[in-house]
């Protein structure tokens, strides 16, 4: 039997809140999803004035990310002619994005969710997901400090 960890709901919920607060402050209203471990939808938010072609781009990049463990601009980078990887944004039924803005949420070693942002450039797609992933990372550097206190 496998023991899967995966971010609840509420992690979902405050990635994206996360996410839509620095996309205010860039002023780029953005799609960002939030994937469980597999690449599974768990939450989603189309801001006001995000680009409705960034609804499924979002997504795709979440499913990325979580999926296959890495941010998708690493598969920018490896997806060029005569690269070993050349090609693979095609798999998936072409769900398999390349697009910077998708990131993989990490507990330790183990990859439990995913954010994929769209709307913006890849840069600041990036930064809009990197600011959900900090987010949840703070959250559980000070749940961990909260129950050694307690201890």
């Amino acid at each position: 039997m496998l023991n899967i960890k995966r971010l609840s709901i509420d992690e979902a919920k405050l990635i994206v809140t996360a996410a839509e607060k620095k996309s205010d402050q860039i002023g780029i209203p953005m799609c960002i999803a939030v994937t469980d471990e597999s690449g599974n939808l768990l939450a989603f938010s189309r801001m006001d004035g995000g680009k409705v072609s960034s609804i499924s781009i979002a997504i795709d990049k979440a499913f990325t990310a979580s999926a296959a463990k890495n941010p998708t601009a690493f598969y920018n980078e490896m997806c060029r002619p005569g690269s070993p990887t050349f090609g693979i944004h095609t798999s998936n039924q072409g769900h398999f994005s390349i697009i910077g803005g998708g990131l993989p949420v990490k507990s330790g070693n183990a990859v439990v969710g995913s954010i994929g942002a769209s709307s913006g450039t890849p840069a600041q797609d990036i930064e809009v997901a990197q600011a959900g992933v900090d987010a949840i990372e703070a959250r559980w550097k000070q749940a961990k400090t909260a129950s050694k206190r307690k201890k």
